[in-house]
């Protein structure tokens, strides 16, 4: 198993770092257009292998592809962070040609490679590698869901004191501040609603905490977050790899799904060794249908930044 991460910054970096802690893979390839950053890092996570007690190798390289050659998955985090202010929408000029030319030299040397792209926006870059890519659409995810999920549960867990652990609970639509959906009427503790726990009000507030969860963040520490999409990152190699048959809101290629056609957007799939392999229908009610069309028409807005 090879497993190979573009972009040395810190959720490039940080998601390797899990990776190759889970003993993922035999090599974990991290790169970088940066000169000696990606090897840098690489010899930082390997030092801590005596300590950490894991037999993965770590492998650092400037742009150099080739050694990227025959990677089960890929992981694209490469691209422009955000900064205090920028909204995700505002990344597409800059971030779009940078994943169309990573994609590209990906599959030139792992013709066969599952890949999962965490650049922003999110889903407007998988829709684009995955129109670029020419692959299954099995093998073309989109990392969004997973983390807008976990942070819909931290809030979720905050607002009720209690274990994160406990709380079930998904985001669906787009990965955006205005077009992620947290599922309120479907999230549990440990099987019971929240809502016997939460008031309306109460259960507004998370959701709308939930939806600038990641501009909350770029505020506070003047960049865009790493540990959470590194963790969410790792969530998804991992239900890979070991074909875990996890069910993880993820962005994929909907031809039909939830009324939606030719677009990325985040909807519960299950991940496994050949990628997503089935889509969970969630049988929205129509107010949580109304938000995913809404949620759809600013997506497919985003998407057609790409031939302006």
């Amino acid at each position: 198993m090879k497993i190979t991460v573009v972009g040395a910054g810190a959720v490039g970096a940080t998601t390797a770092d899990n990776i190759i802690r889970r003993e993922l893979a035999e090599e974990v390839v991290l790169l970088d257009i940066k000169e000696g950053v990606s090897e840098g890092k690489s010899l930082d996570i390997y030092q801590t292998a005596a300590l950490l007690g894991f037999n993965t190798k770590p492998i650092g390289c400037t742009n150099d592809y080739e050694k990227t050659k025959g990677s089960d998955v890929v992981v694209i985090t490469s691209g422009l962070p955000r900064k205090p202010g920028m909204t995700r929408e505002e990344l597409i000029g800059i971030n779009a040609g940078i994943v169309k030319g990573v994609t590209e030299n990906i599959l030139k040397y792992s013709p066969e490679a599952i890949i999962i792209v965490v650049s922003n926006p999110m889903d407007t870059m998988t829709y684009l590698a995955f129109k670029k890519a020419g692959i299954p659409k099995q093998r073309l995810i989109g990392m969004g869901g997973a983390l807008d999920s976990a942070r819909f549960k931290t809030y979720l867990a905050l607002a009720m004191d209690v274990s994160p652990l406990d709380i079930h609970g998904m985001v669906v639509g787009g990965h955006g501040d205005t077009t992620m959906i947290p599922l309120t009427r479907l999230a549990t503790y440990n099987g019971i609603p929240v809502s016997n726990f939460l008031s309306a009000e109460e259960l507004e507030k998370v959701a709308a905490d939930t939806m600038v969860g990641g501009a909350t963040l770029t505020k506070l520490i003047g960049t865009s977050a790493w540990y959470a999409p590194g963790a969410a990152t790792l969530l998804l190699v991992e239900s890979i790899v070991r074909n875990q048959k996890r069910i993880v809101p993820c962005s994929v290629y909907l031809e039909g799904e939830y009324g939606q056609n030719d677009i990325c957007m985040g909807v519960p799939v299950v991940l496994g060794k050949n990628g997503w392999e089935k889509i969970i229908d969630l049988e929205l009610n129509e107010t949580e249908k109304a938000a995913f069309e809404k949620s759809a028409e600013a997506v497919r807005s985003m998407n057609g930044a790409l031939n302006a």
